[in-house]
């Protein structure tokens, strides 16, 4: 199997305005050290610097859908950070950035009517991600942006009449809701598997292969050695007490007519999924259902462990 490749910036830039949160964070990962560099050539040293990345970072979110050339998104962030710091320079009062960029985004397009605001966020790419991080705010951050972003009392006379909080202590929360969410888009990118895409299609090329070689009577030796001698049949059609390897199984089945056809593959780290199609041959012993599903678990992409998931309420025939 060929090694997996780093994804590039424009098949992030593509999964991310798809809705994967984790690939925007990648990219955002990639790129943070040019964005910082721009932001201390306009700014200098100092909280104000900082804030104008975290504030690109969650203009990214909310404009990622606006890339036209994914190959350049690293100049396109750059130039967010940029037209951040110039705002910032030109007047502190008139900030209208971060989070508050989802307005411009037309993710929260009409601000009078609360309904807009939430028929807005369901149709965001990445409205899963915005959901979720919410809710991982605390109590005080979350409620604040709940109110500002997701309901009609989106002054901040409103939401500190509401919250009886004083209005700096909104503007406040506000910022540190802000800078948390960037830095949680930021975090997303440990936990995003950039490999993952080539992984499935990886996998399903070894199932495609190993389904047309046992047609054939053979296992390539490319296939054979990732069903290692300790791999085993668990579940209905192992024997207890004995250890059944999988290829004699499944070959078992094959000869006696019943023909299984890939229809989807989902995979990850140590665990592959491949979901079949099942014909069967006229005059099989074995009566077959129309589909069934391979659970296989892994170790070093070698399978240690087959099994062969049925509808509910069939048994299968022991092989």
């Amino acid at each position: 199997m060929r090694p997996l490749q780093p994804l590039t910036d424009a098949q992030l830039t593509l999964r991310a305005q798809a809705g994967e949160s984790g690939a925007l964070g990648l990219l955002l990962a990639r790129h943070q050290a040019g964005m910082t560099a721009v932001a201390l050539s306009l700014l200098g040293h100092g909280s104000d610097a900082e804030d104008a990345v975290q504030d690109a970072v969650l203009t990214a979110l909310s404009r990622i859908g606006d890339v036209r050339e994914p190959d350049a998104v690293g100049a396109w962030l750059r130039a967010i950070v940029r037209n951040n710091a110039r705002m910032r320079l030109r007047s502190k009062r008139r900030e209208r950035l971060g989070l508050d960029h989802l307005d411009d985004a037309r993710l929260l397009p009409h601000p009078p009517a609360g309904e807009a605001h939430e028929r807005a966020v369901e149709e965001h790419a990445l409205r899963g991600w915005i959901r979720h991080a919410v809710d991982e705010l605390p109590e005080r951050l979350r409620l604040v942006v709940m109110l500002r972003y997701f309901t009609t009392l989106t002054s901040y006379e409103e939401i500190a009449a509401a919250c009886d909080i004083p209005l700096g202590t909104v503007r406040s929360r506000l910022n540190q809701a802000r800078s948390r969410l960037a830095r949680m888009l930021l975090d997303s990118a440990d936990r995003f598997d950039e490999g993952a895409a080539t992984r499935t299609e990886s996998s399903r090329a070894e199932a495609l292969a190993t389904l047309a070689a046992w047609e054939s009577g053979g296992l390539p030796a490319e296939i054979s050695q990732l069903w290692p001698a300790h791999s085993r049949m668990v579940g209905r059609l192992a024997r207890p007490g004995h250890r059944v390897h999988p290829v004699p199984v499944m070959r078992h089945y094959l000869e006696d007519g019943v023909r299984q056809h890939l229809h989807r593959v989902t995979a990850g780290r140590d665990i592959d999924i491949w979901e079949m199609t099942v014909t069967t041959d006229h005059g099989s012993l074995h009566h077959c259902p129309p589909t069934l599903t391979w659970l296989m678990f892994r170790r070093d992409r070698r399978v240690e462990r087959l099994r062969v998931l049925y509808p509910k309420g069939h048994q299968p025939a022991p092989a």
